[in-house]
């Protein structure tokens, strides 16, 4: 019909060649609807998601085609005027396609990672290009995914050049009838609408896909570049704030004076205050998802020694971190802050970094931190050097071998550090930050009293384990917690030490079996971590149901100690009486959502579209009449709004 038409040939390699790219987007979005849809939604529901997806790829297409459609107005530069012609626009091709292809596969995995488009959170990882080049490299067989690629890549130029042979070939004669460039300004003009949106009355953009009101279906929707490119954006820090605005808010939250115009708060010791200076060791578990947990009674028993702990200290089975990832939440746990900076660690911006942190009101102490790997991944030393006299020990200072990325094992970390605190005359302040618990899993051989389970796949699936590696390297880290204990309880120091335990963050999976609903839908599970204050000669054991958050790790291991502390920032003291109400501040990031858990909601609402949630934590549904779920959402709505943004103010103004 194209020849019929005397249509030009580079017009109808475009054709062809917008149909190869077609196939290939489309087949990525159906293989992400085979391996990632959730079981409660229908294929039936997703029809709109593809439309959507379809214009997103129309899109993308179109800025691929162009650069051919426009220069090849100009004859010579036509894919078809000769072979050199050719030969570059092929290996252009060429060059586009790998990088399609490598932008669908990272997605691909970072769907199955974090349950999320491939964004610009990705380029995080490039700043960190030894531990992240390695962390891959342990993790996945990458010789193999090259492989595939590359074959992939070849197989689709060879069709490109196929292409271009066919129709050559049935267009012998073309030129004989004028290079016709009505048909190409055709094309621009096609290509142009495609650019704009196809078929919308207002140019596409990315917070199109959040109108179908589902995480799923607004993944599906948006493909990895509209997704990835559109959040480039979001990487420059928001400096702007109405924290101002919120204050009367904060003032009630923090306990603060009626006419205080300042977040300080200067506390004193309380009459329960321990009067023997006890050392402090705080240790920041890595990717400690309570769900998977023997805490949260999941069948596996994965935890079994930290779930006896637990029942020798003050445990709060109810604490969430701010948001993901390790960055975010050691941040969150030594400020005080979420860190709600989109995009960007905070640790990685030099306008935030630089915070005042409770631990610096523990005078006399010695400041210790232990870090398995390098410090500088993520900036950890730069948040660390906050704390004055901190004594860094990285990687390079241990007698113990390098297990993986990650540095020395766990169990190694914990007994030099050990070692280290032992040999102490004053009281210390030790964090500890582990690692063993993320990819690659790798299990230390020396360790041969540590035996890894063997669990079907089915029964590992079931209770939010992913594979078998990680449901081993959930329990080695239980080994290791063991192993440290045992090896404390030997020295001068463990009975006036506490050891507070808490996860960095939680990890998205199936959390059905243990949790209500929301732990899967509104992605709760990301956030919830156990948090222990373990000191069997000093604390009296608790059990606590109430939410709370891991900003609020500091100020309540300062209530312990009789000492004056200052407090500049939004934890709280949880074991005081007046800390009230109960609430945890929740920020995804990528998609926008912000909000906070209650004891018996959970908030959220987006910060680039007009939408909001209100959701049970519990078993039970929400029993409120239309009217009260109002008035609890405008509540909920306006603590979220002071929390986000007093967090962005301080993030840039806490300054140590």
């Amino acid at each position: 019909m194209l020849i019929k038409w005397r249509v030009p040939k580079t017009i109808q390699w475009i054709v062809k060649l917008f149909l190869i790219y077609l196939f290939i987007f489309t087949a990525f979005r159906v293989a992400t609807v085979v391996c990632f849809k959730p079981g409660n939604i229908s294929i039936n529901e997703l029809w709109p998601s593809f439309w959507l997806g379809l214009k997103y790829d129309l899109r993308w297409i179109a800025f691929i085609l162009m650069p051919i459609a426009t220069l090849s107005v100009v004859s010579r530069f036509s894919p078809f005027f000769n072979e050199t012609s050719q030969k570059i626009w092929t290996a252009y091709l060429g060059i586009i396609t790998l990088l399609v292809l490598f932008f669908y596969g990272a997605d691909f995995g970072q769907f199955a990672y974090i349950n999320a488009r491939l964004n610009a959170d990705a380029l995080i990882f490039a700043e960190d290009p030894r531990e992240s080049m390695q962390m891959v490299w342990q993790s996945y067989p990458i010789v193999w995914i090259l492989v595939g690629l590359i074959g992939a890549v070849l197989m689709i130029i060879w069709m490109f050049k196929k292409t271009h042979v066919v129709v050559e070939g049935k267009n012998a004669n073309i030129h004989k009838f004028g290079y016709r460039r009505r048909w190409h300004a055709a094309a621009l003009i096609i290509l142009g609408w495609f650019m704009y949106g196809f078929f919308t009355a207002k140019p596409l953009n990315f917070f199109r896909a959040f109108n179908l009101n589902d995480e799923f279906k607004s993944n599906l929707a948006l493909n990895p570049l509209q997704n990835f490119f559109t959040t480039l954006r979001f990487r420059d820090p928001d400096y702007k704030t109405h924290a101002q605005e919120h204050l009367p808010q904060m003032r009630s939250f923090l306990g603060l004076d009626a006419a205080s115009n300042s977040y300080k708060r200067v506390v004193h010791p309380s009459s329960k205050a321990l009067e023997s200076t006890p050392n402090v060791v705080l240790v920041i578990c890595e990717s400690f998802s309570m769900y998977k947990s023997s805490m949260s009674g999941n069948e596996l028993n994965s935890t079994p020694y930290f779930n006896q702990l637990t029942k020798e200290g003050i445990f709060f089975n109810r604490c969430f971190s701010p948001t993901f990832g390790t960055a975010r939440g050691v941040f969150a746990t030594i400020t005080g802050i979420p860190d709600v900076q989109l995009s960007k660690f905070s640790t990685r911006n030099e306008a935030a970094v630089n915070q005042r942190t409770i631990i610096n009101d523990f005078d006399g102490y010695e400041k210790f931190y232990f870090i398995g790997g390098r410090s500088e991944f993520n900036n950890f030393k730069g948040l660390v050097k906050n704390i004055d006299g901190i004594r860094i020990y990285e990687e390079g200072q241990y007698k113990a071998a390098k297990l993986n990325v990650w540095g020395i094992s766990d169990k190694n970390l914990f007994l030099e550090a050990n070692k280290v605190m032992a040999q102490q005359t004053k009281p210390f302040f030790t964090i500890i930050q582990t690692a063993d618990n993320h990819r690659p899993f790798n299990l230390p051989e020396e360790d041969k009293d540590f035996i890894p389970k063997n669990i079907p796949e089915e029964t590992l699936l079931k209770n939010g384990f992913e594979s078998l590696k990680e449901y081993n390297a959930f329990a080695y880290t239980d080994y290791c917690f063991q192993k440290f204990m045992e090896a404390a309880k030997k020295e001068k120091y463990f009975n006036n030490t506490i050891f507070v335990f808490v996860g960095d963050h939680g990890v998205e999976g199936n959390a059905a079996a243990v949790y209500p609903s929301a732990w899967n839908e509104q992605r709760l599970a990301d956030e919830h971590i156990p948090l222990l204050f373990y000191a069997p000669a000093l604390l009296t054991p608790q059990q606590h149901s109430e939410v709370v958050s891991q900003i609020d790790v500091l100020p309540t291991i300062a209530g312990m100690v009789q000492q004056t502390y200052t407090n500049t920032t939004l934890g709280r003291d949880l074991l005081d009486a007046h800390t009230k109400p109960n609430a945890a501040f929740i920020i995804y990031h990528a998609p926008g959502w912000i909000g906070v858990v209650t004891n018996d909601y959970f908030y959220r609402k987006n910060i680039r579209i007009q939408k909001e949630e209100l959701v049970s934590i519990t078993n039970k549904p929400i029993m409120l009449s239309a009217v009260q779920q109002d008035s609890v959402k405008k509540q909920l709505s306006q603590l979220t709004s002071a929390l986000y943004e007093t967090s962005k103010w301080m993030l840039v103004n806490n300054k140590k």
